[in-house]
């Protein structure tokens, strides 16, 4: 079974956050050790506190985490993790549930301290429905161990790949409403879930979905997709399963733009055609490492299936790309050997730059003004170096773009420099009609943009919240929703926007 990766070295265990911790009673660490392995170790606290946000990578290196647990539980059943939550409803204390800490958004960061639920210990196949092509899954169980087992011993694949794919788990898939780098095929993870099992902060277990289409109300199972742990914690999953692929084919693509790009992605996808990849390279992310001269525009084709499908797909995939000039095909199997390397992050950090990568979703009509507009922003903040971009995932009616920003603020600016490039970015996408995000999730980093991006959804979000978790135990601090233990802690000043 594989476990936690850590993203950088931590050479501290200090609270970076002000503010203090919620209180933690021995009366209930004693009644918390009775039900499930715990630690308070310092260390180990400490490790458990922290993810891939790129921000708190630098406060590592500094010594900190954003805010250190008092304690990590590791429960192994459904039982064990609805008797922590109805012991911490009870005791008031917050309980921040997490796989495998791969996000890179803060979402699974212990705002308030309290509990950090280490969900690892649930982890495995369940029953597997070959007829149907159903696998049920514990939510802590890792991707490669999951596609391990299903292919090896059944023949089948989810088709859920995401760059963190060999240090996240299902669950956080789920919480965090993740895309695989095969979503034009498969979809994301919310066209996979059939079903969910949920603890919800009473204790009470709900079991939501099972079929494959209902008329029975509103649909709790996407609900509780994408709610961050904020509403329940996710112990096991239903996920749909295809046949592990039988034939694939690549192609590579270059154009004179990056607009010209997109809408050969558009006609592709307006055909009826969804092959397996479909990325589009502006020229900056062109000349690294995929084959650019500087000027051109790669784009990078897969698609697996059956042969028939395939060949049909892929040309489609030729007839759009008409204006285009072949590239190497060999371009798809270097970026399938290289795609989830992030050992330019680390390397980064180290020198001190502030680097990040900021996906979002639009209509195709909005794309090409938001490319623009959000490189130019970015672009506009003292001591920016670097913006660019890539279309990821592609949809009938619109498609994912997925920015990279990078600057060398001086020491004492680099977190104002990191919250000056977001807040440009992502207000630029906003105010350009793209969404706030497409699979990073909410987490700490954009919460506070919530308000500006759902307007009256946010307070039936709160609403929800309010009745499903009336402590407000679960992940405080997250999704701009109202935490029962104090306001937002990060950035200090925008704790006003938290309702």
């Amino acid at each position: 079974m594989r476990h936690h990766v850590s993203p950088i070295e931590l050479n501290g265990t200090d609270d970076h956050l002000a503010g203090q911790p919620a209180p933690v009673p021995e009366e209930f660490l004693r009644a918390l050790a009775a039900l499930c392995e715990i630690t308070t170790d310092l260390e180990a606290t400490a490790e458990a506190s922290r993810d891939w946000w790129p921000l708190a990578l630098h406060w590592s290196l500094a010594g900190a985490v954003p805010r250190r647990a008092a304690v990590v539980a590791r429960p192994r059943s459904t039982d064990e993790v609805a008797a922590i939550c109805a012991l911490a409803t009870t005791h008031r204390v917050p309980v921040t549930p997490a796989g495998g800490r791969s996000g890179v958004s803060g979402a699974s960061l212990p705002l308030h301290g309290g509990v950090l639920l280490d969900m690892t210990g649930l982890h495995g196949i369940g029953e597997v429905d070959e007829i149907s092509g159903i696998v049920e899954v514990a939510a802590g169980t890792f991707g490669p161990d999951l596609e391990a087992e299903i292919s090896s011993r059944y023949g089948l694949s989810i088709g859920h790949f995401p760059q963190s794919f060999e240090i996240s788990t299902v669950g956080g898939w789920v919480a965090a409403r993740g895309a695989g780098q095969f979503s034009t095929r498969y979809g994301k993870i919310e066209d996979m879930v059939v079903g969910l099992e949920v603890v919800l902060a009473s204790g009470k277990v709900l079991r939501t979905g099972g079929a494959p289409a209902a008329a029975s109300g509103p649909d709790l199972t996407q609900l509780i997709i994408g709610s961050e742990g904020t509403l329940g914690v996710i112990t096991r999953v239903w996920l749909r399963a295809h046949r592990v692929a039988v034939h694939r084919a690549t192609a590579a693509y270059r154009f004179e733009s990056f607009i010209e790009g997109i809408e050969a992605c558009r006609t592709v996808l307006r055909s009826g055609a969804t092959p397996a990849v479909l990325r589009l390279y502006d020229a900056i992310e062109s000349t690294r490492g995929r084959g650019g001269n500087g000027t051109d525009c790669v784009l990078l084709v897969l698609d697996e299936g059956e042969p028939e499908m395939v060949e049909a797909t892929m040309a489609l995939v030729l007839t759009a790309c008409a204006g285009a000039t072949l590239a190497d095909p060999g371009l798809v199997d270097a970026w399938l050997a290289h795609r989830n390397d992030t050992s330019a992050l680390q390397t980064l950090t180290h020198k001190g730059f502030v680097v990040d990568t900021m996906e979002i979703a639009a209509p195709w009509s909005r794309l090409a003004a938001i490319y623009t507009a959000t490189c130019e922003a970015f672009s506009s903040v003292p001591s920016a170096r670097a913006a660019s971009a890539h279309l990821s995932h592609s949809y009938p009616d619109g498609a994912c773009l997925y920015f990279s920003f990078a600057a060398s603020p001086a020491p004492d600016q680099l977190e104002a420099t990191y919250i000056a490039m977001w807040d440009a970015g992502q207000r630029a996408v906003l105010n350009n009609g793209g969404n706030l995000s497409h699979h990073h999730g909410v987490g700490v980093n954009r919460q506070r943009f919530m308000s500006e991006a759902l307007g009256e959804g946010l307070a039936v979000i709160q609403s929800i919240k309010d009745a499903l978790d009336p402590n407000g135990i679960l992940n405080p601090g997250k999704l701009g929703l109202r935490s029962a233990f104090g306001p937002a802690q990060w950035p200090r000043a925008a704790a006003s926007d938290t309702p």
